[in-house]
């Protein structure tokens, strides 16, 4: 692998919100995620689960409940407002004021004709949606509770209710009823603390009844088995509709208790093959139910969804510096410096510590949405979905200043990703339609000067971008899963690479043979040649003989790839568990090849290591990895995050499971 310098980063003090709504639609099996901070999340399940979209959250936006209306978003909140998001965009499409106070739920029928809402004032209105907007309809009698929670017959003209209707409610109990005579069928005490979210296989209503409860009857129909609850000890049980015994008739009997979470579960979606939740503690589960699988496989496996699949890390490499992007502000940090020596595994004292130069705070309520800094440290941008900030940046010793640049574009209104090039002469935003906008920097000016815009019509949002160290070729991938690729000598598009059927998840264009080196969201990688519009000997190669099941299997997405100058053989990337150096110079593995072998390299002579050796070499040395990459003076920089860090700073759970109790 070779020997690093390595600087440990881990005063990057990322803390995610809680987990507060979810929604899937089985349509296009997208799972919409909404957290405390108003942000949403798009994750695609057909596409190993990756985090497709993020749309920023606001100071004033909070997110009670999601809604899906065919491939639209709704969400309802306790702003007491109704938006409606624009995925190509991702931003609020619009949103209105329902005049009901704070809105705890929105759902819309199965025909997606119209919408209801639950309000703190117990009233129920409906909307009716229309092409581009929704339009109030109507009032319901006024209850004497709030409403927090509703569903519609499927006929979507039904108010009462008929058929089963469940229940959860603070006393810990989850209820069933005959929706015909209103009459308790069976209790099923789950927990001494609270239910707080409920969800269904699709056939049966849902209801909670902590605070008062108004009803509509079923939504949609799957084969209304299932229902499963979350509490707030964290866990998640299911209930199947199912005989006890032969002679028995079928009734609602608790099946199976999970315990994933340390926190609130206050977020639930039983889908065909799994059951999601989400919380209090930040993470995404998915846990499948092993009945619906075959054999046990790579997809059978739980799921835990801790970070961001996007950078959250700026790294400048030739003036060792890093940027940290928060919703709320930016950190700059110089990182510390060591002239020790010392053997592999060995801590060196440092003569100068990591500094925080500088701490910057967004202007207005909209959170940051993406961040970048130049290569020399002189220059630094953010973007929200309102405006872009671009800062001229000069450091003197232990001195540093900042100077807002006062005159942008008008074109340059918000960004879903900037980057700049080498040289920092250049500035690019991905902006709306997969387009990307070329800024010039100079001293004294930031000036317009080109947009490069893709032949494919998409109008996906870029989410990865990648610039050539000579300054000649850009490369953005969009979430239809396009890869340009534009000649930034002539401004005009050079080539799109071969769609594949898997979104990239992160890119880089080689220094010196200006390869360029994608990963997918399902763990495949590709090596591109921009010169000569084909994919490369050592990529055929690859492909021909398939990547070894140990690296397919790895159930987070590679986010970084950079490369040793050093060494052209080598590509540097890494995912949350770990970093991996590629040589391109070594043979590839093999299914019959020990995948980790660095242990047994070591404990090997150096006649017998050369026939072990193999181009996958492995790193797990450091955990919990926000971002890996190469300083110019060959050190390695890796920022880790340890959930035992972020668990630490939430609040006490509820109940605390104790040895022997």
């Amino acid at each position: 692998m070779g020997e690093f310098k390595v600087h440990r980063v881990r005063f990057f003090d990322y803390m995610p919100t809680a987990i507060r709504a979810m929604a899937f639609n089985a349509h296009t099996e997208r799972l919409a995620l909404a957290r405390m901070d108003g942000s949403v999340e798009i994750f695609n399940f057909t596409d190993h689960y990756f985090q497709e979209k993020v749309i920023p959250g606001k100071d004033s936006r909070s997110i009670e409940s999601l809604c899906w209306v065919g491939g639209r978003l709704f969400s309802a909140g306790l702003n007491g407002e109704i938006a409606e998001y624009d995925l190509e965009n991702l931003r609020p499409k619009y949103s209105m004021e329902a005049y009901g106070g704070p809105i705890w739920t929105i759902i819309s029928n199965t025909q997606g004709t119209q919408l209801a809402i639950g309000c703190e004032d117990g009233t129920v209105k409906l909307f009716e949606v229309l092409e581009e907007h929704i339009q109030f309809e109507r009032n319901l009698d006024r209850q004497k509770g709030r409403i927090i929670s509703l569903s519609w017959h499927p006929s979507g003209t039904h108010i009462a209710a008929d058929h089963t209707v469940v229940s959860g409610d603070s006393a810990g109990k989850v209820q069933v009823w005959d929706g015909h005579t209103g009459t308790l069928v069976k209790t099923h005490l789950v927990t001494k603390w609270d239910v707080l979210a409920l969800s269904v296989s699709k056939g049966i209503e849902q209801v909670d009844m902590s605070e008062g409860m108004y009803f509509f009857d079923t939504t949609t129909v799957y084969d209304e088995s299932s229902v499963v609850a979350g509490t707030s000890e964290g866990t998640v049980i299911q209930f199947q509709f199912i005989a006890p015994t032969l002679q028995q008739d079928k009734e609602w009997v608790r099946t199976r208790t999970f315990k994933n979470h340390t926190h609130d579960v206050r977020a639930l979606a039983e889908i065909e093959t799994a059951i999601v939740s989400g919380g209090m503690d930040t993470h995404l589960v998915v846990r499948p139910l092993l009945e619906k699988f075959d054999e046990m496989s790579h997809a059978s496996g739980l799921r835990k969804i801790h970070f961001p699949h996007r950078n959250l890390v700026s790294c400048a490499k030739k003036a060792g510096l890093l940027l940290f992007q928060f919703p709320g502000q930016l950190e700059l940090w110089r990182l510390g410096d060591s002239d020790g020596h010392g053997k592999p595994g060995d801590r060196l004292p440092l003569k100068r510590k990591p500094e925080k130069l500088l701490l910057l705070k967004r202007k207005g309520e909209d959170h940051i949405c993406c961040s970048a800094l130049s290569s020399c440290g002189g220059w630094l941008a953010y973007s929200t979905v309102s405006c872009v900030r671009i800062y001229r940046l000069q450091t003197d010793n232990n001195n540093i200043s900042i100077t807002k640049v006062s005159k942008l574009p008008k074109v340059l209104r918000s960004a879903h990703q900037l980057c700049f090039s080498l040289d920092s002469s250049k500035m690019f935003a991905a902006s709306s339609q997969s387009s990307v906008l070329v800024i010039a920097l100079t001293q004294s000016e930031c000036k317009y000067v080109h947009t490069l815009k893709p032949k494919s019509g998409s109008r996906q949002p870029i989410h990865l971008m990648t610039t050539s160290v000579d300054g000649k070729w850009l490369a953005a991938a969009n979430s239809d899963c396009e890869i340009h690729v534009y000649n930034l000598q002539k401004l005009k598009l050079h080539c799109i690479v071969p769609v594949y059927g898997s979104c990239p998840s992160a890119m880089g264009i080689h220094p010196t043979t200006n390869n360029l080196t994608m990963v997918h969201a399902d763990q495949q990688l590709f090596e591109y040649s921009i010169v000569e519009k084909q994919y490369t000997d050592w990529s055929r190669k690859l492909q021909k003989q398939g990547l070894h099941n140990v690296w397919l299997d790895r159930d987070t997405p590679v986010t970084h790839v950079t490369f040793n100058q050093k060494n052209p053989n080598q590509v540097v990337l890494h995912d949350m568990h770990m970093f991996c150096i590629i040589d391109q110079s070594l043979p590839l593995p093999d299914q019959k090849t020990q995948f980790y072998n660095q242990i047994t390299l070591r404990s090997l002579s150096e006649q017998e290591r050369p026939s072990h050796l193999h181009a996958f070499k492995i790193c797990k040395t450091f955990q919990d990895l926000l971002c890996v990459s190469l300083l110019d003076d060959q050190s390695l920089v890796v920022v880790e995050r340890p959930l035992l860090a972020i668990t630490s700073q939430l609040p006490a759970p509820v109940r605390q499971k104790k040895f022997a109790t």
